[in-house]
């Protein structure tokens, strides 16, 4: 059976607020997996109204509650991030804050919403801290139940204070595709695994 991906960009800019790095890195990712016959649709977050919290619906107005339901009915959850002041962006920090409600949102067997769900990180930036940003996100999205493979992150750095951005190189470097590719192997080999052999609850 076919496996879906959900790609969550959590650059800071609506869809009117001009190019992405976080979308494009993100589409190398989802065209990597649709050579593994993974359907990928991708939402910016920008555009929605997440309000703050810890719980899965924070009443009127609030626009997780359809975001969350396209998480749990995908297979992969791919989540991308710029870098700003050497941290995960401040979306990407409300997306994981509202998924902590997963820790109570447990099966009869003790199992959160998200077992068997497996994440991917994409992370851009003109300045140091991917590997800080990815090691964050890793912990976090492990604490509320995904499952994570092997390089399961690919990201790209510019130069220290730096003027170009992901989205403005020419061509992609080779470092980076390979890293895409890699990510898209093992993480799709990966929920194929969890999805044909679910993890075992309590008892």
């Amino acid at each position: 059976m076919p496996l879906s991906a959900i790609a969550l960009n959590a650059t800071l800019k609506s869809s009117g607020g001009g190019p992405s790095s976080t979308d494009r890195m993100l589409s190398l990712i989802t065209a990597a997996m649709a050579k593994e016959d993974v359907t990928t649709e991708t939402i910016r977050l920008a555009d929605f109204n997440i309000k703050p919290g810890v719980t899965s619906d924070e009443g009127e107005g609030d626009e997780w509650p359809g975001i969350r339901q396209k998480i749990l009915d995908a297979d992969i959850l791919i989540l991308g991030t710029p870098i700003w002041m050497g941290q995960p962006g401040s979306i990407s920090k409300r997306v994981l804050e509202r998924m902590d409600a997963f820790l109570e949102e447990t099966d009869d067997q003790g199992r959160m919403v998200s077992y068997g769900k497996v994440a991917a990180l994409a992370v851009v930036g003109n300045e140091d801290g991917a590997h800080h940003v990815s090691a964050e996100l890793y912990q976090a999205l492990n604490d509320v139940g995904f499952t994570l493979a092997p390089n399961a992150v690919a990201y790209w750095v510019g130069e220290a204070m730096g003027g170009t951005n992901f989205v403005d190189l020419q061509e992609i470097p080779d470092a980076v595709q390979k890293t895409v590719d890699m990510l898209a192997r093992n993480t799709v080999h990966l929920a194929t695994l969890t999805a044909a052999n679910p993890f075992p609850g309590e008892g």
